[in-house]
């Protein structure tokens, strides 16, 4: 029986949604859902709950809970990657509690900036343990990755890890329709190109019949920023830089170095910037699994409908044969060409029997390959950090990440890190 293996099972919520999508498509009705989580209680969790759906939805899939990795992993067909090294408690805490002692802020930390540098540091590691184990018991698997930081990990497991891998982020499907919805325009008919980093891809194009309507864009959004809104960040990069970005505000406030200043404290509230906004949604959903839990877990009547995660289109568009298009991150093997090419890429792929097919872009605008370029730099330096074990690797990162350096010194950046390697301890591997 082919086998679709899910690491980091114990994400219910987004268990469901994956896991639920393969029980709604007819051809993976002959698959193995290979479970696997560190967190024996959250896995038996997804269990009860995608056997409810199971019974629920007809499906013939095979449900099946391991302990061991490496015997969930043996003989996958596919593998989809949802883990996160360190929680919530202690590991984001440290990520952002740390750097506020040096008057360092910000709101998501998981991609980019210091927190999203430390993420990575004790996530890779973690990912190229499986590499190793994909190799031995199943070379030949496509790994679907969800997890941030997405560029850098996604690159690791192609390049370190041998592995046949792609990033997956919501960012791309939902950068049109976030866009249009506030300023009530209709998305019927519109064709839209999108390419660059992940969670800065840009929206290249946007037209409707052939007529651009980025003008339309531009002056319904200078009269929507006449009030607050939580949207402020990519209007104003759009307005200076020419182009929307894919990922949202908070997200972008972290990768620039023009938004969080603590000389300029007004522009958190020109901009209406959620500072700590990471801490304080992972609280919130702590608080409502208890709740969600019975409506999941112990929910006899769960149904589900097929959702827009790409996973499970994927799968079917490489079992079928039937093309299926995403926007995936992918290495970027001539296909921007203005950027490095040991970079990991956001860009339009085509997905059917022959895998995963990226799509040729060319050169971006030069302003905006230059802002991705800003956020490579870490990115890359981060990867040599992971792959050398050298301290000196995580200060290049951490002194050419743009928020960061726009705040510290030299001096702060190097003690900032030094704090956060001996803070983190033993979910870090040892730097020299």
């Amino acid at each position: 029986m082919p086998k679709i293996t899910f690491i980091g099972a114990g994400s219910s919520v987004f268990a469901k949604n994956v896991l639920g999508d393969v029980m709604m498509t007819p051809a993976l009705q002959d698959f193995e859902l290979a479970l696997h989580d560190i967190d024996p209680v959250r896995l038996k969790d997804s269990e009860n709950m995608l056997n409810n759906l199971k019974a629920t939805s007809g499906s013939t899939c095979r449900i099946v809970p391991y302990a061991d990795r490496k015997e969930a992993l043996r003989g996958a067909k596919y593998i989809v990657n949802a883990i996160q090294v360190g929680g919530y408690d202690p590991c984001t805490i440290t990520d952002f509690e740390v750097p506020k002692k040096y008057g360092l802020r910000q709101t998501i930390a998981d991609t980019l900036g210091i927190g999203g540098i430390f993420r990575n540091l004790r996530t890779i590691p973690v990912m190229l343990d499986f590499a190793k184990d994909i190799q031995e018991v199943c070379p030949d698997a496509w790994f679907l990755n969800y997890t941030n930081p997405m560029a850098v990990l996604t690159n690791a497991m192609n390049t370190d890890g041998g592995v046949k891998t792609v990033g997956l982020c919501h960012s791309v499907q939902v950068c049109v329709p976030h866009l249009f919805k506030p300023l009530g325009l209709d998305m019927e008919g519109v064709q839209a190109k999108i390419a660059g980093i992940n969670h800065m891809a840009w929206l290249l194009e946007v037209t409707k019949d052939g007529v651009d309507l980025y003008p339309e864009i531009k002056r319904l959004a200078k009269e929507r920023q006449k009030e607050k809104h939580n949207d402020m960040v990519r209007y104003e990069l759009m307005f200076r830089f020419g182009y929307y970005v894919t990922e949202s505000s908070e997200h972008n406030a972290e990768y620039h170095p023009y938004f969080i200043k603590r000389n300029y404290p007004e522009l958190i509230e020109r901009f209406n910037i959620p500072l700590d906004e990471y801490p304080r949604r992972c609280v919130r959903q702590i608080d409502r699994w208890k709740t969600m839990r019975e409506e999941l877990v112990n929910n006899k009547n769960l149904s589900h409908t097929r959702s827009h995660e790409y996973a499970s289109h994927m799968m079917e568009a490489m079992e079928t044969n039937n093309p299926f298009r995403i926007g995936g991150n992918v290495m970027n093997t001539g296909l921007i060409t203005n950027l490095p090419k040991e970079a990991c890429v956001e860009v339009t792929c085509l997905v059917d029997r022959n895998g995963i097919t990226p799509t040729y872009v060319g050169d971006l605008p030069p302003q905006l390959a230059a802002l991705n370029r800003t956020n490579i730099n870490t990115q890359l330096l981060t990867l040599e950090a992971a792959r050398t074990l050298k301290k000196e690797h995580i200060y290049h990162a951490a002194m050419l990440d743009p928020h960061t350096s726009a705040e510290l010194s030299i001096d702060d950046i190097v003690a900032l890190c030094d704090d956060l390697i001996e803070a983190h301890g033993d979910w870090l591997p040892k730097f020299q």
